[in-house]
Protein backbone atom coordinates (compact mmCIF):
# COMPACT_ATOMS: atom_id res chain seq x y z
CA UNK A 1 0.00 0.00 0.00
CA UNK A 2 1.09 3.48 -0.81
CA UNK A 3 2.22 5.84 1.38
CA UNK A 4 0.06 9.43 1.51
CA UNK A 5 3.52 11.33 1.07
CA UNK A 6 5.18 9.87 -1.67
CA UNK A 7 2.40 10.10 -4.18
CA UNK A 8 2.30 8.60 -7.50
CA UNK A 9 6.32 9.32 -8.57
CA UNK A 10 6.94 7.62 -5.15
CA UNK A 11 5.08 4.72 -6.64
CA UNK A 12 6.87 4.38 -10.05
CA UNK A 13 10.05 4.53 -7.77
CA UNK A 14 9.27 1.84 -5.48
CA UNK A 15 8.58 -0.45 -8.68
CA UNK A 16 11.53 -0.18 -9.76
CA UNK A 17 13.22 -0.46 -6.77
CA UNK A 18 11.58 -3.78 -5.62
CA UNK A 19 12.62 -5.47 -8.68
CA UNK A 20 14.75 -8.80 -7.74
CA UNK A 21 18.03 -9.19 -8.57
CA UNK A 22 18.39 -12.37 -10.68
CA UNK A 23 21.77 -13.84 -8.61
CA UNK A 24 25.14 -12.25 -8.08
CA UNK A 25 25.51 -8.58 -9.18
CA UNK A 26 28.58 -9.73 -11.14
CA UNK A 27 26.42 -11.95 -13.15
CA UNK A 28 24.01 -9.61 -14.21
CA UNK A 29 23.10 -9.06 -17.34
CA UNK A 30 22.46 -5.27 -18.86
CA UNK A 31 20.61 -5.91 -21.42
CA UNK A 32 18.26 -8.02 -19.28
CA UNK A 33 18.29 -5.85 -16.32
CA UNK A 34 17.02 -2.66 -18.62
CA UNK A 35 14.74 -5.17 -20.23
CA UNK A 36 13.22 -5.97 -16.57
CA UNK A 37 13.56 -2.19 -15.51
CA UNK A 38 11.03 -0.94 -18.80
CA UNK A 39 8.45 -3.61 -17.66
CA UNK A 40 8.53 -2.31 -14.16
CA UNK A 41 8.18 0.54 -15.62
CA UNK A 42 6.02 -0.20 -18.15
CA UNK A 43 3.67 -1.93 -15.60
CA UNK A 44 3.95 1.20 -13.27
CA UNK A 45 2.56 3.31 -15.54
CA UNK A 46 -0.34 1.38 -16.59
CA UNK A 47 -1.34 0.53 -13.24
CA UNK A 48 -1.00 4.49 -12.62
CA UNK A 49 -3.35 4.85 -15.90
CA UNK A 50 -5.72 2.30 -14.14
CA UNK A 51 -6.79 4.39 -11.30
CA UNK A 52 -7.78 8.28 -12.17
CA UNK A 53 -6.33 10.32 -9.04
CA UNK A 54 -3.23 8.63 -10.20
CA UNK A 55 -3.56 9.74 -14.17
CA UNK A 56 -4.30 12.91 -13.11
CA UNK A 57 -1.51 13.60 -11.00
CA UNK A 58 0.64 13.69 -14.29
CA UNK A 59 -1.99 14.83 -16.34
CA UNK A 60 -4.46 17.55 -16.51
CA UNK A 61 -8.22 15.76 -15.80
CA UNK A 62 -11.69 17.59 -15.84
CA UNK A 63 -12.89 17.77 -12.44
CA UNK A 64 -15.25 15.35 -11.18
CA UNK A 65 -15.85 16.37 -7.92
CA UNK A 66 -15.23 19.38 -6.06
CA UNK A 67 -12.31 20.18 -3.95
CA UNK A 68 -12.96 20.80 -0.87
CA UNK A 69 -9.77 23.70 -0.65
CA UNK A 70 -11.11 25.72 -3.48
CA UNK A 71 -13.59 27.32 -1.70
CA UNK A 72 -10.79 28.75 0.73
CA UNK A 73 -8.36 29.74 -1.80
CA UNK A 74 -10.96 31.54 -3.67
CA UNK A 75 -11.64 33.39 -0.65
CA UNK A 76 -8.25 34.02 0.46
CA UNK A 77 -7.22 35.03 -3.30
CA UNK A 78 -10.32 37.45 -3.33
CA UNK A 79 -9.33 38.68 -0.04
CA UNK A 80 -6.02 39.57 -0.53
CA UNK A 81 -5.54 40.94 -4.03
CA UNK A 82 -8.82 42.21 -4.92
CA UNK A 83 -9.71 45.94 -3.31
CA UNK A 84 -12.74 47.99 -2.88
CA UNK A 85 -15.17 45.11 -4.15
CA UNK A 86 -16.75 43.93 -0.94
CA UNK A 87 -20.26 42.44 -2.71
CA UNK A 88 -18.02 40.78 -5.77
CA UNK A 89 -16.10 38.83 -2.98
CA UNK A 90 -19.25 37.68 -0.92
CA UNK A 91 -21.12 36.82 -4.00
CA UNK A 92 -18.44 35.08 -5.72
CA UNK A 93 -17.33 33.08 -3.19
CA UNK A 94 -20.84 31.74 -2.35
CA UNK A 95 -22.35 31.17 -6.00
CA UNK A 96 -19.09 29.30 -6.94
CA UNK A 97 -18.78 27.33 -3.68
CA UNK A 98 -22.64 26.70 -3.65
CA UNK A 99 -22.69 25.49 -6.87
CA UNK A 100 -19.32 23.56 -7.28
CA UNK A 101 -20.98 21.58 -4.08
CA UNK A 102 -24.05 21.09 -5.62
CA UNK A 103 -24.27 17.55 -7.02
CA UNK A 104 -27.58 18.19 -8.45
CA UNK A 105 -27.28 21.57 -10.08
CA UNK A 106 -30.57 22.19 -12.19
CA UNK A 107 -28.53 24.63 -14.17
CA UNK A 108 -25.25 25.78 -15.42
CA UNK A 109 -23.75 28.74 -13.18
CA UNK A 110 -24.14 32.13 -14.90
CA UNK A 111 -22.50 35.19 -13.80
CA UNK A 112 -22.12 38.29 -15.21
CA UNK A 113 -19.71 40.67 -14.26
CA UNK A 114 -20.17 44.63 -14.59
CA UNK A 115 -18.01 47.63 -14.24
CA UNK A 116 -15.44 49.97 -15.36
CA UNK A 117 -11.98 49.26 -16.69
CA UNK A 118 -9.13 48.25 -14.31
CA UNK A 119 -12.01 47.45 -11.67
CA UNK A 120 -11.01 43.49 -11.34
CA UNK A 121 -13.87 41.79 -13.37
CA UNK A 122 -10.50 40.00 -15.20
CA UNK A 123 -8.88 39.87 -12.26
CA UNK A 124 -12.14 37.56 -10.73
CA UNK A 125 -12.59 35.73 -13.52
CA UNK A 126 -9.10 34.54 -13.59
CA UNK A 127 -9.39 33.45 -9.75
CA UNK A 128 -12.28 31.56 -10.31
CA UNK A 129 -10.67 29.27 -13.26
CA UNK A 130 -7.05 28.91 -10.88
CA UNK A 131 -9.61 28.17 -8.44
CA UNK A 132 -11.17 24.98 -10.05
CA UNK A 133 -8.23 23.96 -12.04
CA UNK A 134 -4.25 24.28 -11.56
CA UNK A 135 -3.76 25.88 -14.76
CA UNK A 136 -6.33 29.02 -14.89
CA UNK A 137 -7.31 30.18 -17.84
CA UNK A 138 -4.18 28.30 -19.32
CA UNK A 139 -6.39 25.21 -18.74
CA UNK A 140 -8.23 23.33 -21.56
CA UNK A 141 -11.21 23.43 -19.99
CA UNK A 142 -11.80 27.27 -19.93
CA UNK A 143 -12.51 28.51 -22.90
CA UNK A 144 -12.29 32.90 -23.50
CA UNK A 145 -14.08 34.52 -26.09
CA UNK A 146 -13.65 38.35 -26.80
CA UNK A 147 -16.27 40.20 -28.42
CA UNK A 148 -13.62 42.16 -30.95
CA UNK A 149 -11.58 39.58 -31.90
CA UNK A 150 -14.11 36.56 -32.45
CA UNK A 151 -16.81 38.00 -33.54
CA UNK A 152 -15.84 40.75 -35.33
CA UNK A 153 -18.14 41.28 -38.20
CA UNK A 154 -22.08 42.28 -37.63
CA UNK A 155 -22.66 40.40 -41.06
CA UNK A 156 -21.39 36.88 -39.97
CA UNK A 157 -23.38 36.53 -36.88
CA UNK A 158 -25.16 33.56 -38.01
CA UNK A 159 -22.32 32.06 -38.83
CA UNK A 160 -20.11 32.95 -35.14
CA UNK A 161 -24.10 31.71 -33.69
CA UNK A 162 -23.42 27.97 -35.18
CA UNK A 163 -20.12 28.12 -34.11
CA UNK A 164 -20.59 28.91 -30.38
CA UNK A 165 -23.07 26.27 -30.35
CA UNK A 166 -20.55 24.34 -31.28
CA UNK A 167 -18.04 25.04 -29.68
CA UNK A 168 -19.79 24.96 -26.39
CA UNK A 169 -21.58 21.62 -27.55
CA UNK A 170 -18.16 19.72 -28.09
CA UNK A 171 -16.46 21.25 -24.77
CA UNK A 172 -18.89 20.18 -22.40
CA UNK A 173 -19.09 16.74 -24.00
CA UNK A 174 -15.56 16.46 -23.73
CA UNK A 175 -15.79 18.27 -19.51
CA UNK A 176 -19.25 18.79 -18.33
CA UNK A 177 -17.29 21.07 -15.85
CA UNK A 178 -16.30 23.15 -18.48
CA UNK A 179 -15.76 26.98 -17.74
CA UNK A 180 -16.61 29.66 -20.46
CA UNK A 181 -15.57 33.47 -20.01
CA UNK A 182 -17.59 35.43 -22.05
CA UNK A 183 -15.08 39.24 -22.26
CA UNK A 184 -16.32 42.59 -24.01
CA UNK A 185 -20.26 41.47 -23.86
CA UNK A 186 -20.92 45.55 -24.02
CA UNK A 187 -18.92 45.31 -27.08
CA UNK A 188 -20.76 42.27 -28.96
CA UNK A 189 -23.28 42.02 -31.72
CA UNK A 190 -26.90 42.03 -29.95
CA UNK A 191 -28.47 38.58 -30.37
CA UNK A 192 -25.49 36.75 -30.77
CA UNK A 193 -24.94 35.49 -26.92
CA UNK A 194 -29.24 34.40 -27.17
CA UNK A 195 -27.62 31.28 -29.17
CA UNK A 196 -26.20 29.91 -26.14
CA UNK A 197 -29.37 30.12 -23.98
CA UNK A 198 -30.91 26.34 -24.63
CA UNK A 199 -27.68 25.69 -23.13
CA UNK A 200 -28.00 27.99 -20.05
CA UNK A 201 -31.70 26.84 -19.27
CA UNK A 202 -33.26 23.96 -17.19
CA UNK A 203 -32.82 21.05 -19.23
CA UNK A 204 -31.34 17.84 -17.94
CA UNK A 205 -29.96 16.79 -21.55
CA UNK A 206 -29.77 18.58 -24.86
CA UNK A 207 -29.12 15.84 -27.49
CA UNK A 208 -27.68 13.74 -24.88
CA UNK A 209 -25.71 15.95 -22.94
CA UNK A 210 -26.03 17.64 -19.62
CA UNK A 211 -24.86 21.40 -19.29
CA UNK A 212 -25.79 21.36 -16.28
CA UNK A 213 -21.94 21.48 -14.31
CA UNK A 214 -20.44 23.88 -16.65
CA UNK A 215 -19.73 27.86 -15.55
CA UNK A 216 -20.57 30.89 -17.87
CA UNK A 217 -18.95 34.06 -16.72
CA UNK A 218 -19.86 37.69 -18.47
CA UNK A 219 -17.61 40.43 -18.19
CA UNK A 220 -19.06 44.28 -19.34
CA UNK A 221 -18.92 47.62 -18.92
CA UNK A 222 -22.52 48.17 -19.45
CA UNK A 223 -23.99 49.10 -15.97
CA UNK A 224 -21.23 51.02 -14.85
CA UNK A 225 -22.90 54.18 -14.64
CA UNK A 226 -25.60 52.89 -12.94
CA UNK A 227 -23.18 51.38 -10.10
CA UNK A 228 -21.22 54.72 -10.04
CA UNK A 229 -24.48 56.91 -9.53
CA UNK A 230 -25.18 54.20 -6.64
CA UNK A 231 -22.01 54.54 -5.19
CA UNK A 232 -22.27 58.43 -5.68
CA UNK A 233 -25.27 58.68 -3.93
CA UNK A 234 -23.92 56.63 -0.89
CA UNK A 235 -21.09 58.57 -0.38
CA UNK A 236 -23.07 62.39 -0.69
CA UNK A 237 -25.35 60.69 2.03
CA UNK A 238 -22.36 60.39 4.15
CA UNK A 239 -22.79 56.34 3.82
CA UNK A 240 -19.49 53.98 3.39
CA UNK A 241 -19.31 51.91 0.02
CA UNK A 242 -19.33 48.90 2.49
CA UNK A 243 -23.20 49.86 3.05
CA UNK A 244 -24.10 48.98 -0.28
CA UNK A 245 -25.98 45.65 -0.77
CA UNK A 246 -26.35 43.75 -3.46
CA UNK A 247 -29.85 43.99 -3.29
CA UNK A 248 -29.38 48.10 -3.81
CA UNK A 249 -27.86 47.23 -7.03
CA UNK A 250 -28.89 44.09 -8.71
CA UNK A 251 -31.93 44.88 -10.11
CA UNK A 252 -31.74 48.26 -11.40
CA UNK A 253 -28.55 46.68 -13.26
CA UNK A 254 -30.07 43.67 -14.73
CA UNK A 255 -32.76 46.21 -16.36
CA UNK A 256 -30.29 48.69 -17.09
CA UNK A 257 -28.02 46.28 -18.95
CA UNK A 258 -31.20 44.74 -20.86
CA UNK A 259 -32.11 47.89 -21.94
CA UNK A 260 -28.41 49.09 -23.01
CA UNK A 261 -28.49 49.07 -26.63
CA UNK A 262 -24.70 49.11 -27.03
CA UNK A 263 -24.74 45.90 -25.14
CA UNK A 264 -24.42 42.38 -25.75
CA UNK A 265 -27.63 42.07 -23.71
CA UNK A 266 -29.77 44.63 -25.27
CA UNK A 267 -33.12 42.71 -24.85
CA UNK A 268 -31.35 39.12 -24.41
CA UNK A 269 -33.38 36.63 -23.84
CA UNK A 270 -30.82 35.46 -20.97
CA UNK A 271 -31.85 38.11 -19.31
CA UNK A 272 -35.64 38.03 -19.90
CA UNK A 273 -36.06 34.35 -18.88
CA UNK A 274 -33.95 34.84 -15.76
CA UNK A 275 -30.93 32.80 -17.18
CA UNK A 276 -27.99 34.61 -15.44
CA UNK A 277 -27.58 33.50 -11.62
CA UNK A 278 -26.04 36.51 -10.47
CA UNK A 279 -25.26 40.03 -11.66
CA UNK A 280 -22.02 41.04 -9.84
CA UNK A 281 -21.18 45.28 -9.81
CA UNK A 282 -17.84 46.21 -9.39
CA UNK A 283 -17.76 49.85 -7.62
CA UNK A 284 -15.45 52.26 -8.74
CA UNK A 285 -11.86 52.21 -7.12
CA UNK A 286 -10.91 55.25 -4.77
CA UNK A 287 -7.56 56.63 -4.16
CA UNK A 288 -6.98 54.53 -1.35
CA UNK A 289 -7.81 51.07 -3.05
CA UNK A 290 -5.43 52.52 -6.44
CA UNK A 291 -2.88 52.69 -3.81
CA UNK A 292 -3.76 48.64 -2.76
CA UNK A 293 -3.02 48.15 -6.03
CA UNK A 294 0.58 49.44 -6.18
CA UNK A 295 1.60 47.71 -3.22
CA UNK A 296 0.62 44.66 -3.99
CA UNK A 297 2.26 44.85 -7.56
CA UNK A 298 5.22 45.89 -6.26
CA UNK A 299 5.69 43.13 -4.00
CA UNK A 300 4.43 40.32 -6.39
CA UNK A 301 7.78 41.58 -8.65
CA UNK A 302 9.87 41.36 -5.63
CA UNK A 303 10.60 44.96 -5.67
CA UNK A 304 11.54 46.92 -2.27
CA UNK A 305 7.82 49.23 -0.99
CA UNK A 306 8.72 52.75 -1.45
CA UNK A 307 5.99 54.70 -0.02
CA UNK A 308 6.73 57.90 -2.29
CA UNK A 309 6.36 55.91 -5.46
CA UNK A 310 3.33 54.27 -4.21
CA UNK A 311 1.98 58.08 -3.39
CA UNK A 312 3.40 59.18 -6.97
CA UNK A 313 1.47 56.69 -8.77
CA UNK A 314 -2.07 57.06 -7.19
CA UNK A 315 -1.47 60.71 -7.49
CA UNK A 316 -0.93 60.57 -11.16
CA UNK A 317 -4.60 58.63 -11.85
CA UNK A 318 -7.10 60.96 -12.86
CA UNK A 319 -10.05 60.62 -10.87
CA UNK A 320 -13.72 61.58 -10.97
CA UNK A 321 -16.26 62.87 -10.69
CA UNK A 322 -14.52 66.51 -11.72
CA UNK A 323 -15.26 68.31 -8.78
CA UNK A 324 -14.94 65.77 -5.96
CA UNK A 325 -12.11 63.50 -7.98
CA UNK A 326 -13.43 60.28 -6.08
CA UNK A 327 -12.95 57.78 -8.30
CA UNK A 328 -10.22 56.42 -10.32
CA UNK A 329 -11.06 56.53 -14.12
CA UNK A 330 -9.20 53.61 -15.05
CA UNK A 331 -9.38 51.62 -11.94
CA UNK A 332 -5.91 50.18 -11.48
CA UNK A 333 -6.00 49.24 -14.93
CA UNK A 334 -2.32 51.09 -15.97
CA UNK A 335 -0.35 50.20 -12.76
CA UNK A 336 1.91 47.42 -14.56
CA UNK A 337 3.07 50.50 -16.82
CA UNK A 338 3.75 52.79 -14.44
CA UNK A 339 5.60 50.71 -12.49
CA UNK A 340 7.64 49.97 -15.18
CA UNK A 341 8.49 53.80 -15.42
CA UNK A 342 9.14 54.42 -11.82
CA UNK A 343 11.13 50.94 -11.05
CA UNK A 344 13.39 51.24 -14.01
CA UNK A 345 16.20 48.89 -13.67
Amino acid sequence: MMGRRGGPRAALGLALLLLPLPGPAGTVEPISLGLALAGAAASALTGIISYPRLYCYFRECCLQRHDPRAAAALQENLDRKLFGQHLVSKVIVKAVKGFLNNENAKKPLALSLHGWTGTGKNFVSKIIAESIYKKGLKSKYVHQFVATLHFPHAQDINTYKDQLQSWIRGNVSICPRSLFIFDEMDKMHAGLIDSIKPFLDYYELLDGVSYRKAIFIFLSNAGAEKITELALDFWRNGRTREDIELTDIQNALSVSVFNNKNSGFWHSTLIDKNLIDYFVPFLPLEYKHVKMCVRVEVESRGYTVDEDILTRIADEMTYFPREERIYSDKGCKTVDAKLDYYYDF
